[in-house]
């Protein structure tokens, strides 16, 4: 286990700073088109990143074959926000949970198949305690029986958005370790804004909206710079900052810190109720993040 503690605090941030971003962005659908919003962040992301890069890292010449490895982030990255926000955009709020549960289990598995993480059984009982931790914390939040009824369009984009994160997760390891987090979030994320400009002119020709009748008003640039300073550039760093020092199956399993944070923050803000559920959940999802965070590497 690394000794530094910014291997825990760094994706806990990451995960704190998503805590709010499925009701910003179910929100932000009401005035701006899914892709297009998507590619707002994401744009908005890159240039702060970009900005701090070339400020704290001095200019580099990347090989052909890394490069490419950028641009294959940078399509994760699009993957990612397409099949997030459409899948947000169709699905109810209990629905949207498979995102936070699931995308911790790809990144185990893709973490082993892919680079050969250690699979240890502290590692599988932490995160199995972990999963089981956040339902309980969901089910005092959302009707989780209607995970299963509802658009299957919506929940096979959901499906999709857990993998490609996973993947992002686990293919950036190698560049983070060569390269830095911050060079990592930067470029692929900057890789993925034409891919996202493409997709959101394709959507707004398709649904026939003119830029103009975007309802750009106060709140809603609010909430743009929200997904795409805070959700994006802050976290996405944050998120590659943790793989400086462990493997990426013990940093997914931040990623279930996600939930807890949104229900506080609906506590907090909106006056909703926590619950014994939310206590005994977030004991046991505690539990299973110390299990893995603590797990021996090999």
């Amino acid at each position: 286990m690394a000794e530094n503690p910014v291997y825990a605090v760094a994706p806990l941030a990451a995960a704190s700073l998503w805590g709010g971003m499925y009701v910003v962005s179910k929100w932000g659908f009401s005035a701006i088109p899914p892709v297009t919003l998507g590619f707002l962040r994401v744009a908005l992301g890159a240039a702060a990143l970009l900005v701090v890069v070339r400020r704290a890292r001095p200019a580099r010449s990347f090989s052909r074959a890394d490069r490419r490895r950028f641009v294959a982030l940078g399509a994760a990255v699009t993957a990612t926000i397409v099949t997030q926000f459409v899948g947000t955009d169709l699905t109810n709020a209990s629905q949207g949970a498979l995102l936070t549960v699931l995308t911790p289990v790809f990144t185990l598995l893709l973490g082993v198949a892919a680079l050969s993480e250690p699979l240890t059984r502290r590692k599988v009982g932490g995160m199995a305690l972990a999963a089981v931790g956040t339902l309980l914390v969901l089910a005092g939040r959302y009707d989780l029986t209607r995970m299963a009824s509802g658009n299957a369009v919506g929940v096979a984009a959901l499906l999709a958005a857990s993998f490609a994160w996973a993947a992002y997760t686990v293919y950036g390891k190698p560049l983070v370790r060569t390269y830095s987090a911050l060079e990592t979030a930067t470029y692929s994320t900057v890789a993925a804004v034409p891919m996202l400009g493409v997709l959101a002119a394709a959507e707004l020709a398709v649904t026939g909206t003119a830029l103009g009748e975007l309802s750009l008003t106060l709140p809603v640039a609010a909430a743009v710079c929200y997904l795409g300073l805070a959700s994006t550039a802050a976290a996405w760093y944050l998120w590659y900052k943790g793989l400086e020092y462990v493997d990426a199956g013990t940093v997914a399993v931040f990623f279930f810190a996600q939930p807890a944070v949104g229900t506080l923050l609906g506590a907090a803000l909106l006056g909703e109720t926590l619950g014994s559920g939310f206590v005994a959940g977030g004991l046991v999802m505690t539990v299973g993040v110390y299990a893995v965070s603590t797990s021996t590497e090999a």
